[in-house]
């Protein structure tokens, strides 16, 4: 019976990889177990308790209520609120200049193209921990003080203490405007897909893009209306020596995001370089005989084939710029690592407790980003038929 199993190629497999996992969760058990009993051994036990005392240290920069008397829980969640804000807007800006500058780096006119290559050069050789000092000192020791703050308006200031602006504070009736955009986001969807089957089907053509966009902005708008404007703001004003009240984004957060897009866009430019040059050439001079400008050639035709090359590299960078932001503690930006892998470790001692938190995150926040990524790359895949 066993033998005949064995001989089978499916059914080997099959048992080559149950035998594996079951070693591998043995050896983990027993690692577990081992730390377990030595851990009991010298009197200390896991306890996730010390999350919900008070923290007694503050924040300088978070989204939701919070002060010292809050929980280390608490603080768990605006490290990993502050954390993700890093990642979200890093990732938006190091695309950004990473599709831009990779663009340039094959444009015809010389200056564009070798500015764009001393910056990609300049960028990527320099260690990502020497931009983000040097982004926080530009911003710190460059910008006005408090006093005399760039404005726009008396609503958004600029100064070295960071960025201020008016910090909308909804009504409850304004999850009503919530479900308005959710709404027009699935009837965008729904028109999206009604128009290319027709396409596809008659070959008429509908205003897909500005009849979305109208559905989108509208009917959200109509909502607020109806609704009697359920927001309120509270704008910031200067009080002695600095701004109150408002929104404020830290120049720690400035000068993070703004390094690790620089840095990270970088090596985005030349994974976006590399995926336009691997679609073949004679498909831009098909473009052109067919009379399609340049700048649409590029956005229409070159870079939809150039993404089946570029995705799967750049899923890597968006890691990379993920667990690049733990360094933000070095120009003391409250993250994860800062909070309850900082402040919370040294004041509990939990050092197996925290850091397992911080593994946690971290990995939670990966894995998203990857399976999100997997599934646009997977998408945008040519399929056989």
């Amino acid at each position: 019976m066993l033998g005949s199993l064995w001989s089978e190629k499916k059914s080997r497999q099959l048992i080559i990889q149950i035998v594996a996992i079951i070693v591998v969760l043995s050896l983990l058990g027993f690692f577990v177990r081992n730390m377990l009993s030595n851990l009991e051994l010298i009197g200390r036990d896991v306890s996730y308790d010390f999350l919900f005392t008070p923290s007694n240290y503050d924040i300088n920069q978070h989204l939701i209520e919070y002060d010292s008397r809050s929980t280390h829980l608490r603080a768990t969640i605006v490290g990993v609120i502050n954390t993700a804000l890093v990642a979200f807007f890093g990732i938006i800006l190091a695309t950004s200049i990473g599709f831009a500058a990779g663009v340039a780096r094959l444009s015809s006119n010389f200056l564009v193209n070798k500015i764009s290559y001393a910056f990609v050069e300049f960028s990527r050789n320099v260690p990502v921990l020497l931009w983000i000092l040097l982004c926080h000192g530009v911003i710190v020791h460059n910008l006005p003080h408090p006093r005399q703050a760039m404005s726009t308006y008396d609503v958004f200031f600029l100064s070295n203490r960071g960025v201020y602006s008016p910090k909308p504070i909804f009504e409850p009736a304004f999850w009503g405007v919530i479900a308005a955009l959710i709404v027009a986001i699935g009837g965008a969807c729904y028109f999206y897909r009604f128009a290319k089957q027709k396409q596809e089907l008659t070959g008429r053509q509908y205003p897909v893009y500005w009849t979305n966009v109208s559905m989108i902005i509208a009917l959200p708008l109509l909502a607020f209306w109806l609704l009697g404007f359920p927001v309120e703001f509270e704008f910031p004003a200067f009080e002695r020596f600095n701004f109150k009240g408002g929104l404020v984004l830290s120049p720690e957060f400035l000068a993070l995001t703004l390094a690790l897009g620089v840095y990270t866009g970088a090596f985005i430019a030349e994974i976006v370089r590399a995926g336009i040059l691997a679609v073949s050439y004679g498909q831009t001079e098909a473009a052109y005989a067919l009379g399609i400008r340049p700048n649409l050639t590029m956005r229409l035709i070159i870079l939809p084939q150039a993404l089946r090359t570029i995705v799967p590299p750049l899923i890597s960078q968006y890691l990379n710029l993920t667990k690049n932001s733990s360094l933000a503690i070095a120009v003391g930006y409250m993250d994860i690592v800062a909070t309850i892998g900082g402040i919370s470790l040294n004041q509990t001692g939990r050092a197996l407790e925290c850091m397992s938190i911080v593994l946690a995150v971290y990995l939670s926040i990966s894995l998203s980003i990857s399976a999100f990524m997997n599934w646009y790359n997977k998408r945008i895949s040519l399929v056989e038929r």
